[in-house]
């Protein structure tokens, strides 16, 4: 990446669609990294279909893929002609499994496309994808899907992406790509692929390899994936305990504080001296929304920073607006929180819930909803007896967890964040027993830059504004883009 240009700013790949293809195409139009969610976004396509795509923008991507044939049969299952009916349940898709089916390849690989896409449309910038390293299983697919679109940048973390940049480069040359599943209590290495050649066949193009950003918490994972090549990024986003989403647990015994939140020390911050001397560029995230965060980054010898919050309130973001206007409603109070909860999500990673009326963040709304699996992508791969491979989730039935092997008390206080993401941004399953799924709304816990951009913008802000804002101090071209200096 020496001698080329890099962005200041990446906005977060945040949730189920809060990323959303319309919040990355503003970012990237000014020429700043915009990020695309990967996560989900077989079930975002086919429940965007079932609401009858209005505008008509998921056809007019898939008209765009180059097999006109897989486009079709996704059309042709799921789009309905001016929407479902709202008492009608969405039609399920697929689940992953280690050995997917040849629908959920095809809907994944479509997906990723679709919204990249749409994301890339119309202009040149940069546009970026977000996948989880705990859905394993859905990677190969995506990756391929956002590549077919010419995704510039691939960014992963909640996990160590050591087999990425592989994985990246022989997708890219037409090879299958392949990566290694953690299964629980596995007595032989699982592996989960896909063959571009024998999914596109005569239509698959020539693809190019996107940059990978792995995003980490400390220096010494950055050191351990920049001693071999085969497993070194182009470059890391550093990020901190207070970043929304899935954090890293605390090193050592988990210590809890009178919030129940996990306590973090001096041992949990990265040692930016160290990463700098790694030699690959890297962004701060994590507390760093203001314009003078951004230059702190920069002084640091960051190229910049990436932003989650301030885009996941601004206008593109695909939060529902109810849940949006929520939110900055308790913001301008000076009454909103949030919890980094150490049970809330089936990985076991601490994930940052918004307390807000009404969601899964409230007791009463978790013991309301009827505990079930559905959507499936945060399930756990087991090794059978009989060497065969299971699947479990923290947040299904417990007898059902049980059953598997879990715990009784690896259940206690998980929620479905599959179902609940969903919910935020308005494809929330509705259950033919009449119950809605509930959102649960996850921000970064430093409001201190949406905190200010409100008192500036009351009304609230575009991805514009905020890039705005956050770039005013930066000494750079127009463009707030950046020359990487020569090693």
């Amino acid at each position: 990446m020496a001698g080329q240009s890099l962005p200041v700013v990446i906005q977060g790949g945040m949730g189920v669609n809060v990323s959303s293809w319309q919040l990355a195409r503003a970012v990237a139009e000014r020429g700043q990294l915009g990020v695309v969610s990967g996560t989900a976004l077989d079930a975002v396509l086919a429940r965007g279909l079932q609401d009858g795509d209005p505008g008509g923008h998921l056809r007019r991507a898939l008209d765009a893929f180059p097999d006109p044939r897989m486009a079709a049969r996704a059309r042709d299952r799921y789009f309905v002609a001016g929407g479902r009916a709202p008492d009608r349940p969405y039609r399920p898709n697929p689940t992953l499994t280690i050995t997917p089916s040849r629908a959920v390849l095809e809907l994944t690989v479509l997906g990723n496309f679709v919204h990249v896409w749409l994301a890339k449309e119309g202009h040149d910038g940069p546009v970026g994808i977000n996948f989880l390293e705990k859905i394993q299983m859905a990677t190969p697919a995506a990756a391929l899907g956002a590549m077919l679109a010419g995704v510039d940048y691939v960014l992963m973390g909640a996990g160590i992406p050591r087999e990425i940049p592989r994985l990246l480069t022989d997708l890219a040359a037409g090879r299958p790509g392949t990566l290694t599943v953690d299964v629980l209590g596995a007595t032989r290495t699982h592996t989960t692929s896909i063959d571009p050649v024998e999914l596109l066949g005569a239509h698959l193009p020539a693809l190019t390899r996107p940059r990978f950003l792995a995003i980490v918490s400390l220096h010494s994972l950055a050191g351990y994936l920049c001693r071999d090549e085969s497993i070194r990024p182009d470059g890391f986003v550093v990020e901190g305990p207070s970043a929304g989403g899935h954090s890293a647990p605390p090193r050592g015994p988990l210590t809890l504080d009178e919030h129940g939140q996990p306590v973090y020390s001096r041992r949990d911050e990265a040692n930016l001296g160290a990463i700098a001397k790694l030699g690959l560029p890297f962004w701060l995230a994590g507390g760093y929304s203001t314009p003078e965060r951004v230059e702190q980054a920069r002084a640091a010898g960051a190229a910049g920073i990436q932003c989650g919050t301030l885009f996941a309130l601004c206008a593109e973001s695909g939060l529902t607006l109810d849940l949006r206007r929520q939110v900055l409603d308790e913001l301008a109070r000076g009454t909103l929180t949030v919890h980094n909860d150490p049970r809330a999500s089936p990985t076991s990673f601490p994930f940052k819930v918004a307390a807000l009326p009404g969601t899964l963040s409230e007791d009463e709304a978790y013991a309301a909803r009827p505990r079930l699996c559905d959507l499936s992508y945060l399930r756990e791969p087991f090794e059978r007896a009989d060497g065969s491979v299971g699947y479990r989730c923290a947040a299904e039935p417990v007898d059902a967890f049980v059953r598997k092997g879990g715990s009784v008390q690896a259940t206690e206080g998980r929620k479905c964040l599959c179902n609940a993401l969903t919910a935020n941004v308005g494809l929330g399953q509705h259950r033919r027993d009449g119950y809605d799924e509930v959102a649960a709304v996850t921000l970064g816990q430093d409001l201190d830059g949406a905190h200010r951009l409100l008192a500036r913008l009351p009304l609230g802000w575009t991805a514009t504004e905020a890039l705005d804002w956050l770039l005013a101090g930066a000494r750079q071209s127009e463009g707030a883009a950046v020359a990487e200096p020569t090693p």
